[in-house]
């Protein structure tokens, strides 16, 4: 087994295929990418279990065969080379990696123990990339990154009328975005896939216009281009989502999204340990403050839009900032009900992503 590759393609295939690759060491064989030759195809591999890619490249091959190598070094021996042409070679139990004057010699891990990942085999739906690409920007930053609630560090994919809803929360903040169209599971069905590999398919649809949608029974399949990610699902029973949506809103903010991050940014800087940002609704403004204790306060106005009682709700600012950025309209509503129940922050004439927000209590 012999193949010929540029360096910097292949360089973007091993760090693309790389992501998935476990670094816990449980098992040595999981810290390998598996490079399987057929033809001028290389199909590189990296898997820890849970999560699965691949990435097929064209190269200069000679030999069909399968290798395990180890995936850091060899990531990190291929990309210190120079640029132009990498030539390696499997030879017993090495892999031969040569660029220039540069030679390099890698133990091998057996190919024998690299797992085999189970792929759906379910019809597949063509979705728009860049659209999913934006719906999982918005929505999977407001998973929960606490393995100890497993539940909660997914996304809640469901069948809606019309298409399907995306669904994140970590108990403090809760993201929706509906794909209007799209349709892969039945009415009523749900799956929950997560977070962490749906961060990773972003990636990979960077550089795509479309993308293949295959669900199963326990896994979920996402081609793109020449890459293709497996993640297993979440078992488990997703927060009902709707019982947290409160269904009244007698206050509503209208503010441009910039200013409001923008003010949001510098109001933080005071806004230490844990300490909330308070935002004041005015009739023509909002004010925002952020005091703490032994280290000062800081204290900006916007012009804003407001209709309904006056109130002063205090957030997270790093939970408001996110939702701002999960906005795509140039104007956004801010609807409360009191300073004590979630808020929903919406884009003016955006109707498919929200984003609830607990207020903290203050004194």
């Amino acid at each position: 087994m012999k193949f010929r590759c540029e360096r910097d393609v292949l360089v973007d295939a091993l760090a693309t295929a790389g992501r998935a690759v476990s670094s816990r060491g449980a098992l040595p064989v999981l810290s390998g990418i598996r490079a399987e030759l057929q033809g001028d195809e290389l199909l590189l591999s990296g898997t820890d279990l849970e999560l699965s890619i691949s990435v097929t490249v064209t190269v200069a091959g000679s030999g069909d065969g399968v290798a395990v190598i180890p995936s850091r070094l060899f990531n990190d021996i291929v990309r210190a080379l120079e640029p132009g042409a990498v030539e390696v070679e499997i030879v017993d139990d090495t892999a031969q990696v040569s660029a220039g004057r540069s030679q390099f010699s890698l133990r091998l891990i057996p190919a024998d123990d690299f797992p085999r990942v189970a792929e759906p085999t379910g019809d597949a739906l063509a979705v728009d990339a860049k659209t999913l690409a934006q719906a999982l920007r918005q929505v999977v930053p407001a998973a929960s990154s606490d393995d100890s609630r497993p539940i909660l560090t997914g996304v809640l994919v469901a069948a809606e009328a019309g298409g399907l809803r995306l669904v994140a929360t970590d108990s403090y903040r809760l993201a929706v975005r509906d794909l209007v169209g799209a349709s892969v599971l039945a009415e009523g069905q749900s799956v929950l896939l997560p977070s962490r590999a749906l961060a990773e398919l972003t990636r990979l649809l960077s550089s795509a216009d479309s993308v293949d949608l295959r669900l199963g029974e326990r896994e979920a399949s996402f081609e793109a281009g020449r890459s293709r990610l497996t993640t297993r699902l979440i078992e488990g029973e997703f927060p009902n989502d709707r019982n947290l949506i409160p269904r009244n809103h007698p206050n509503r903010l209208t503010v441009s999204r910039e200013v409001l991050l923008d003010a949001v940014r510098r109001v933080r800087l005071l806004a230490r340990e844990s300490t909330p940002v308070r935002l004041a609704h005015k009739a023509d403004s909002l004010e925002l403050l952020a005091i703490t204790q032994d280290v000062g306060q800081a204290h900006e106005s916007v012009d804003a839009s407001f209709d309904g009682t006056e109130l002063t709700v205090a957030f997270n600012p790093e939970y408001l900032i996110a939702g701002l950025e999960a906005v795509t309209a140039d104007e956004v509503v801010l609807e409360s009900l009191d300073a004590r129940n979630p808020a929903v922050l919406r884009g003016v004439g955006n109707e498919d992503f929200f984003y609830l927000l607990m207020p903290v209590r203050v004194s």
